[in-house]
């Protein structure tokens, strides 16, 4: 059994029963541990890189669109803050998974859970940073009057630069990375402030302020879609946009007081996303050119650059741009922090390939170095699919999306319909019906967006080899070659998480975990808050 000697603190405690030593440095408060997930979120980049989509049903996509996606997301917030409160680990959503899933199937639904999530979080990275050379030779095309428009390779060497850069940054102690969160936060509302004020001034200027009813009411489809299903592609902007409030539980293990900062960050930066980009989305479907053909077919191939230079000019336009770009890079910095933590985890427990040379920790610096690295290198090989054609390069986008929906999905469901007594609350719970319900709404929410919406091609009915949607085909390569991998081999080795504390067995202990709260731990260890 764990030594009281071995435990520092009541967050250590817990991550001791959950069967972990402690081996990163809490440098994260409860605010920067927000900082991280709000950071990959990044409103008005993300909204930039995605904007294509959130037009794909007009104005109202634009607004309700965000909207009422938001209203579910913040289901599935709620459903992974409980867990996250009561168990906060690097590994939550396979840990979480291998708890509540009945027994036979335990192990493969951890596996399936781990490696989904795992491939999530790289997809998170690529459409990340290939938006961010979209964005940043955007800025080049617009400064050049068109002259200069790059080719995918062009794009493709930008976002291999801007991998390197996140796996050097990557390298950085965590007490400098989790510094940068605050900037992270405060340099996403100027800009966000910025817009929302200087675009409909502009607009204003000439006359062409759209009004609100064509803002909440108009609705048409920018594909051979029917203007309804346009609507529900319209999601896609806002589910890739929040979907990265999963970070807070990657970074539980280098978070002061875990079991507050993973809850707050995740539902703090769902909550604040939904309403300040419902915000933004409204003064944007305000100031678009209502021929949206004249915004989505230009030279530089950003309509947020479109909006921005038809309001208010070129060297604003240009001016906005870059911070737009500069604020992406910092979004790809904390997903390679949070991913890592993700990719080592999972490591440390054997699953990945490789894993005893992953796993490794560089203790002066405090950071897995290996799973930086792994993580930015496997990003720039499935990133050679914007190689292919733009739908592939969609695909990017999409992979991220239906990945981590799945690791989502497999813990909050098993919780809901197989083991909901094996669940001890921690500080942060909803409470008996409301919370089962809230699971259920969030449970076939993503039944909904793994299905269908992520997998849906994007232009028509009939789709071609050019125009299809490829995240069918990557996703279901890795979940059928994950579950391959499993039953031919890895069901051999692989028992779930492990221990590692000498002596002490996760498998042979779940008796003792389903008593598992933070209260009761820190009352067992008579540990005072330090």
């Amino acid at each position: 059994m764990v030594e009281k000697q071995d435990i520092f603190n009541k967050d250590d405690a817990l991550l001791a029963e959950l069967g972990y030593r402690a081996e990163l440095t809490r440098n994260f408060s409860v605010i920067e541990v927000f900082g991280v997930a709000f950071s990959i979120m990044s409103l008005l980049p993300s909204i930039a890189s995605t904007l294509p989509l959130a037009m794909a049903g007009g104005p109202v996509g634009m607004t309700w669109g965000w909207l009422i996606p938001s209203i579910f997301i913040m289901c599935i917030g709620i459903s992974m803050s409980e867990m996250g409160s009561a168990m906060p680990t690097s590994g939550g959503l396979y840990w979480w998974t291998f708890k509540f899933a009945p027994e036979s199937i335990k192990k493969p639904l951890c596996f399936l859970a781990g490696y989904s999530n795992t491939l999530g979080l790289i997809g998170g990275l690529c459409s990340i940073d290939y938006g961010f050379a979209g964005l940043l030779l955007s800025v080049v095309t617009i400064a050049t009057d068109g002259e200069f428009v790059p080719n995918k390779y062009q794009t493709y060497g930008v976002f291999v630069a801007c991998l390197a850069t996140h796996a050097l940054i990557g390298t950085l102690a965590t007490r400098y990375i989790s510094k940068l969160q605050t900037f992270c936060i405060v340099s996403n509302l100027i800009v966000i402030i910025i817009t929302c004020i200087a675009l409909p001034i502009g607009r204003a200027k000439d006359g062409l302020l759209n009004s609100g009813e064509y803002v909440f009411t108009h609705a048409e489809s920018t594909s051979e879609w029917p203007v309804g299903w346009a609507f529900f592609l319209s999601w896609m902007s806002p589910v890739w946009t929040i979907q990265s409030f999963d970070s807070c539980v990657h970074m539980a293990e280098e978070a002061a007081n875990a079991s507050i900062a993973v809850p707050f960050g995740i539902l703090g930066s769902i909550s604040l996303c939904g309403i300040i980009g419902f915000a933004v989305m409204a003064v944007l479907a305000a100031t678009i050119d209502k021929d949206f053909a004249s915004v989505l077919d230009t030279s530089h191939g950003q309509p947020i650059a479109q909006i921005y230079m038809n309001a208010l000019g070129k060297n604003w336009c240009i001016g906005m741009m870059v911070m737009l770009f500069i604020i992406q890079w910092f979004m790809g910095m904390s997903i390679t922090v949070a991913g890592s933590r993700q990719i080592w985890a999972f490591s440390r427990d054997g699953a990945l390939p490789f894993s005893q040379a992953i796993r490794v920790i560089n203790y002066r610096l405090g950071v897995p170095l290996r799973a930086v690295w792994y993580m930015c290198f496997v990003s720039g090989v499935i990133g050679l699919l914007s190689l292919v054609d733009k739908s592939a390069t969609s695909a990017l986008f999409s992979l991220a999306v239906a990945s981590n929906s799945l690791s989502w999905f497999l813990p909050i469901a098993c919780r809901a319909f197989f083991n909901p007594e094996a669940f001890k609350p921690g500080p942060f719970y909803i409470g008996g019906a409301i919370s089962r319900t809230i699971s259920l709404i969030a449970t076939f929410y993503l039944i909904f967006v793994i299905g269908i919406l992520s997998m849906w091609p994007l232009e028509g009915p009939n789709p071609s080899p050019t125009s299809m949607n490829y995240t069918v085909v990557v996703n279901g390569f890795v979940w059928i070659g994950c579950m391959l991998y499993y039953f031919v081999d890895a069901r051999k080795w692989f028992e779930g998480p492990k221990n590692t504390f000498e002596g002490y067995n996760i498998d042979s202990s779940v008796a003792d975990m389903d008593d598992l709260s933070p209260s009761t731990l820190y009352d067992d260890y008579h540990l005072k808050d330090m």
